[in-house]
């Protein structure tokens, strides 16, 4: 009832103040100054009459004056008084606003300087203490493509990535979010998505970030003296054990089941493709060109040729890098299969028309697409990323991006590794060879439902 008392006091003050102005501006100073002679009661009369009579037409009454003047009174009273209520306000939603780089103490590698352990393999995190990059048309494009990874993915309901559980339906509803929010650097994320960081490398959120590339190779359909070493197609056929590196290369085990699909002239170049997991070839002799794209692996453990080279004392290579290694290896080919049969895993190719696509069979693009570990960073996942920035010879601070998980990869596994996609050929591979640092990573999943309503 107090609030009804309010409103009609407020609208008595309103109506009276009104009718009092307008009778104070009917009089000229001449006659107030001979109020005296009239009537006091008369006089307020006829003041009243004649000042209403001098703003509204004759024919409405007063009483429907102060009616009309008593509504406009009370809807005033009523917006007052919800404004200044003393009851609680609702609570309003924090939209943050976020940066899209970070700039803090790391070593020259990237890594933090200073970080705690962390207990579990994914562990929420503060978005106050996050940023976020604008979506761009190009990243909306490739958070469509996943949406078509991730509907084309074999995630059943409720699948178990690290401490985590997470649906095909959770997935969806982040890209589907984000997608709506193309166009801007979304500030209103802490309503509706939980970043949960990974442990990484070393439990402390150090990530390694390294680049993948499709490479072009110069190939021939037919083998001469030359172009002798065989890039060979799965063996659907193979029953047991596929064999090693070792036994194809070295020992034909494959030769006589018609997998061939191209021979190139130099076997680092075949291994490197089969790294990266898919290449452009060039047929020299057909004037033809394809895409040869991953078509799995024989099921042996992946061994870095790095390792050859750190474990022999009487090998001197300072510069490890895929350039480096081939460079040695040209000077001295009589050590190219020993190296090589160090790591007994084997890809397997198929040839494709069209852009270079991944495991998810989406075109990957451009430091947005990933190679993961599947088991932490699902096909048609979203992470965000703090990814390394390479400044005259060394990290000075990370940027925010959206990284897709759309591929995978013998040599990428754990929670503590990905790799990047860079492009094709020589510019892409330029940047590959540059990117081998530390960042960090966030896997985006939805509040739950409770979570967000209790936000809104």
């Amino acid at each position: 009832m107090q609030p009804l008392r309010e409103i009609r006091k407020l609208s008595d003050t309103f109506y009276h103040y009104f009718t009092m102005n307008i009778t104070t501006q009917l009089f000229s100073k001449g006659d107030l100054s001979n109020k005296d002679t009239i009537p006091s009661k008369q006089r307020e009369k006829v003041a009243e009459k004649e000042s209403v009579n001098y703003f509204f037409p004759s024919y409405l009454s007063m009483n429907t004056i102060k009616k009309a003047i008593l509504a406009t009174a009370s809807i005033g009273a009523c917006i007052f008084l919800f404004n200044f209520s003393s009851k609680p306000e609702r609570q309003v939603s924090t939209c943050l606003e976020l940066p899209t780089s970070v700039y803090s103490s790391i070593e020259r590698n990237g890594k933090l300087s200073s970080n705690e352990k962390m207990d579990s393999i994914f562990t929420q995190y503060n978005w106050s203490e996050l940023g976020f990059p604008v979506i761009t048309d190009e990243i909306k494009l490739a958070l469509q493509h996943q949406l078509h990874v991730l509907e084309n993915s074999n995630l059943n309901d409720s699948r178990r990535i690290g401490n985590l559980k997470v649906s095909f339906g959770e997935l969806k509803e982040v890209l589907e979010l984000l997608i709506q929010r193309a166009g801007t650097q979304p500030s209103d994320l802490s309503q509706y998505l939980n970043p949960m960081q990974t442990w990484g490398e070393d439990r402390m959120g150090n990530v390694h970030f390294t680049g993948y590339f499709t490479p072009i190779l110069k190939v021939k359909k037919v083998k001469d003296n030359r172009f002798k070493y065989p890039i060979y197609a799965y063996p659907k056929k193979w029953k047991g054990k596929l064999p090693s590196r070792q036994q194809i290369e070295h020992g034909g085990a494959l030769d006589s089941l018609d997998l061939v699909l191209a021979y190139a002239d130099n076997p680092l170049d075949v291994y490197f493709m089969q790294l990266q997991g898919s290449g452009t070839v060039e047929f020299l002799d057909t004037q033809e060109r394809s895409l040869f794209r991953y078509a799995g692996e024989n099921g042996h453990r992946y061994r870095n040729i790095q390792r050859f080279f750190r474990n022999r004392k009487d090998l001197s290579l300072s510069n490890l890098s895929p350039e480096g290694i081939k460079r040695f290896l040209m000077k001295h080919p009589e050590k190219m299969d020993s190296v090589l049969h160090y790591d007994p895993s084997y890809t397997f190719f198929e040839p494709k028309v069209g852009l270079a696509k991944g495991a998810a069979n989406v075109p990957l693009m451009e430091e947005i697409s990933i190679a993961a570990d599947d088991r932490y960073f699902p096909l048609g996942s979203v992470v965000l990323a703090a990814m390394p920035v390479y400044e005259n010879g060394r990290i000075t601070h990370h940027e925010y991006k959206l990284l897709l998980p759309q591929d995978v990869g013998g040599a990428i596994k754990g929670a503590g590794h990905i790799d990047v996609y860079c492009g094709n050929g020589a510019l892409g591979q330029a940047k590959a060879s540059i990117l081998h640092h530390y960042g960090r990573l966030w896997v985006l999943l939805p509040k739950k439902n409770e979570q967000v309503a209790s936000l809104e």
